[in-house]
């Protein structure tokens, strides 16, 4: 079929293209890529426009220069312990059609046998996985996931012992049935975050605050938190650290523990 990148280029000369909108990445090779793209819009006339995403809480919104982050967990969560998640935006009801221009025929789609490969390797939601099985993307699995994964939190109470520690609905199954799609950008965390905030009323979320000692209904969510804002810590810490720039902490990062709810 060929690569992305040399298709999009016949797309924007067929539609006209004035505008790109990219979202920023913290990897030294998105990086890399990022500033030949720039170089070869910039040639073509064509305004760069970056969004910021992929995290809970937004880099604008950091209590500090992301040059001056904290280079170990336990500093950097205290510091951004009482920032506000931003809201989720609604998507659009309706899209603007094509370009005048945009003459272009979709072509025709190959089905999963025409790329080789087999719509029984794939497992949904409500199938039995195995070792060699491979996961379904997209926005759609991904909202199943989390409902289920909501109705899980809601109907198991959570095992926490008088340490704070113990089996957690958000450890390990937090990360095999949720991180994949947040890992891939089919699911936000900050609509993962209102999604869980919604319940956090229900018996689970009192039961866990009961358990962790707080007496509240958000011991659930604090849970969750921690989970979204541990990931946020390494993603920010990589941009810190691919800048190239000479401010650099001499110290290296450190995964410090502290208090489990944030």
């Amino acid at each position: 079929l060929g690569g992305r990148r040399r298709f999009w280029w016949s797309w924007r000369r067929a539609w006209g293209l004035m505008r790109c909108t990219l979202i920023k990445k913290s990897r030294t090779m998105k990086l890399r890529r990022r500033i030949r793209l720039l170089r070869r819009l910039k040639e073509e006339g064509i305004e760069a426009k970056f969004f910021w995403g992929s995290t809970l809480y937004h880099l604008e919104d950091l209590p500090f220069q992301l040059e001056e982050m904290p280079s170990n967990y336990g500093t950097f969560r205290e510091k951004v312990q009482n920032l506000a998640v931003r809201q989720v935006i609604d998507a659009p009801k309706q899209l603007k059609g094509l370009p005048v221009r945009g003459s272009v025929e979709p072509g025709e789609i190959p089905t999963l046998l025409d790329l080789g490969l087999s719509p029984q390797n794939a497992k949904g939601q409500g199938d039995k996985s195995t070792a060699n099985a491979s996961l379904i993307g997209g926005e759609a699995e991904a909202l199943q996931r989390l409902k289920t994964f909501s109705t899980e939190c809601t109907g198991q109470p959570n095992k926490v012992g008088k340490d704070g520690t113990g089996e957690s609905l958000y450890g390990a199954n937090f990360s095999c049935k949720i991180s994949p799609w947040l890992a891939m950008g089919c699911l936000s965390p900050r609509y993962m975050f209102e999604e869980l905030n919604k319940n956090k009323n229900r018996s689970v979320m009192s039961s866990l605050g009961k358990a962790s000692g707080s007496g509240s209904n958000d011991g659930g969510l604090n849970w969750l938190t921690f989970e979204l804002l541990w990931r946020d810590f390494f993603r920010f810490i990589t941009k810190k650290y691919s800048t190239g720039k000479k401010s650099q902490s001499a110290f290296p990062a450190t995964a410090c523990t502290g208090p489990v709810a944030a």
